[in-house]
């Protein structure tokens, strides 16, 4: 029996990918620099029970991306000639076509397949990566005007589905939009001590800026005998019932990951030797107690 041959793509059909994959490059051409420059090569399949990657990981990619999209890759198309211009050295340049399952984080509706522009390193033979049928989250922004399109937020934003990558994916999600999610902490703002009328006992509060100038406050207490304790506020008035923030939550990467190593001279400047010397020191045990903010 003669086989039957393929039908070929019709002009309409080969017009409206070279459009989509035109609107895609020139979004992607017009990203950040400092953005495209920071390659990764497409993470390896990896066992369906891996682990999330560190919370600070997933916190970065949720909080850039307004659109995360479950999806399975349906075609991985490399480009070449003047579409591949723009990819970094040693890399490949693909669109991706992929079939959406759910719309993690979003406002508005996804068709049901959705298109990309893609970076992938080849292996040391030169060969790219098989991507086609791999179930990814894809962390992104929407293309004015082009539904069936999205742009990655940065080289990292396809990432292999896990339940747990998922799930942590989702709850840092809805506890950004939150109508009491934290603040985005900008910097340190200014601080003081008030020592105490026993040796070794002292209050030390600190006031953080941020990004809306909603009020983050931290207040460090040493008694004589006892362990020093500290909490964060996120009011004008300091609560004496507030606590330290559990780590690997959206107010604990707040801090972690955006107090600077020291506090600024600027913000004990008016201080006392001593008290600035005890402000210094009560913000070291802060960010001691706080944990580095993991992002390998």
């Amino acid at each position: 029996m003669s086989s039957v041959p393929k039908a070929k793509p019709t002009t309409g059909a080969r017009t409206r990918r070279r459009q989509a994959i035109g609107a895609a490059l020139l979004l992607l051409a017009a990203a950040a620099p400092s953005a495209l420059a920071q390659r990764r090569a497409v993470p390896v399949p990896a066992p369906v029970a891996a682990p999330a990657p560190p919370y600070a990981v997933v916190a970065d990619l949720v909080l850039r991306s307004p659109v995360i999209i479950d999806s399975t890759i349906r075609s991985a198309e490399k480009l070449k000639g003047p579409e591949a211009i723009g990819a970094p050295p040693g890399y490949a340049r693909l669109f991706v076509q992929a079939d959406v399952l759910a719309l993690v984080r979003g406002t508005d509706s996804v068709p049901a397949r959705i298109g990309y522009i893609l970076d992938v390193l080849p292996d040391t033979r030169g060969k790219i990566p098989n991507l086609r049928k791999l179930r990814v989250l894809l962390f992104g922004r929407p293309v004015p005007r082009s539904a069936n399109q999205i742009q990655l937020t940065g080289p990292d934003s396809q990432r292999l589905w896990t339940p747990a990558l998922d799930a942590l994916s989702r709850r840092i999600a809805t506890d950004a939009l939150a109508a009491d999610a934290p603040p985005e902490v900008t910097g340190v703002g200014n601080a003081f001590h008030v020592p105490g009328s026993l040796p070794g006992e002292g209050e030390t509060q600190i006031f953080l800026t941020t990004r809306d100038t909603r009020p983050v406050s931290l207040s460090i207490l040493r008694r004589p005998g006892q362990q020093p304790s500290w909490a964060v506020s996120l009011t004008e008035i300091v609560d004496e019932s507030a606590a330290p923030p559990a780590r690997d939550t959206l107010l604990w990467y707040r801090l972690a990951c955006a107090l600077p190593v020291q506090l600024p001279a600027i913000a004990v400047e008016k201080m006392s030797a001593d008290d600035a010397a005890n402000a210094v020191r009560d913000y070291g045990f802060v960010l001691q107690s706080l944990g580095p903010c993991t992002r390998g």
